[in-house]
């Protein structure tokens, strides 16, 4: 079962551009299932949100959907009475099926992604053989986010960073003090994101950290995922100072070419995440579902030997 675990409202300087007034509020919801936290960003009660990597639950041994993650963030946003102006996805996860679709339905806003999920859509299109019913141009998300690329969430100034290497399509989201990283970052006592999926790059994903690691320290960091040693339940707020300081794997004290050795070392042992092929194939289309075939049912690809 999901759970949501309340985080104080930041007391730091907002963002340049934010309303004075405006204070960036972070309601995480933590699904244990895939180590996935899911955020409602908000500035108050009847304020404009967005909503970051919301998680469908899937179960793999059945291949049945439910949305007991998702009704959780709904019940939420209508509890405090927010309007939903955007639905904010990181990358294409592989290890999480997307509920965009399903929350856009029920609540409104924009699916939102970087624009280099192209990219990822070209190299996965060929994988699962959808070439007749997947453009590989990024239409099937509402906006398609530039490096840099400013927006607003209500009052509260926001921009997109394109940091890869993990993919090559990640985003981390900047809204007022609070940034959205990803799978860029762990918190500090698990260290970084894999890189050996398509178009991962350990250098790459060195250099997107510290793009992150150059912001001031008391910016307030959450991780898309924990995976907690054994000493401590789940955590996924941090700051740009203790990633710093405390970071096993990205400290300011580790090379790029010690990161890359390390990373490369370990990424040849870890089995594929258990929900890739299923997520994949849903999260390359904004989180919608493959067309029904003439007998009602859906169908999910499982490539043999592909990958």
């Amino acid at each position: 079962m999901s759970e949501s675990v309340a985080v104080p409202a930041s007391t730091a300087p907002a963002a340049p551009g934010t309303a004075a007034t405006a204070t960036t509020i972070v309601e995480p919801f933590f699904d244990p299932v895939t180590a996935t936290v899911t955020y409602v960003v908000h500035s108050g009660r009847g304020s404009v949100c967005a909503i970051v990597d919301p998680v469908l639950d899937y179960d793999p041994k059945s291949g049945r959907t439910t949305t007991e993650s998702a009704d959780r963030v709904i019940a939420f946003v209508r509890e405090y009475a927010l309007s939903v102006q955007w639905l904010l996805e990181t990358h294409a996860h592989a290890d999480h099926l997307s509920a965009a679709p399903y929350l856009k339905q029920q609540l409104g806003g924009k699916i939102a992604i970087g624009e280099h999920i192209r990219h990822v859509q070209g190299v996965f299109r060929a994988v699962f053989n959808v070439g007749a019913t997947l453009a590989a141009d990024g239409s099937e998300f509402d906006h398609l986010f530039k490096d840099e690329e400013r927006f607003e969430v209500g009052p509260l100034a926001a921009r997109a960073m394109h940091v890869p290497g993990h993919t090559p399509a990640d985003l981390a989201y900047q809204i007022g003090d609070a940034v959205f990283v990803g799978d860029t970052l762990f918190m500090p006592d698990v260290g970084s994101a894999r890189c050996d999926f398509p178009g991962g790059d350990a250098h790459t994903l060195y250099r997107s950290v510290r793009k992150l690691l150059e912001m001031p320290g008391e910016t307030r960091l959450f991780m898309c995922h924990d995976y907690p040693p054994e000493s401590r339940g789940p955590s996924f707020e941090t700051t740009v100072n203790a990633q710093r300081c405390g970071n096993i794997h990205l400290n300011d004290g580790v090379t790029e070419d010690a990161f890359v050795q390390m990373r490369t070392t370990r990424d040849s042992t870890l089995a594929m995440p258990n929900l890739i092929l299923p997520s994949i194939q849903v999260n390359i289309r904004a989180g919608r579902m493959p067309e029904p075939e003439d007998n009602g049912v859906r169908y999910l690809k499982i490539p043999l030997n592909a990958l």
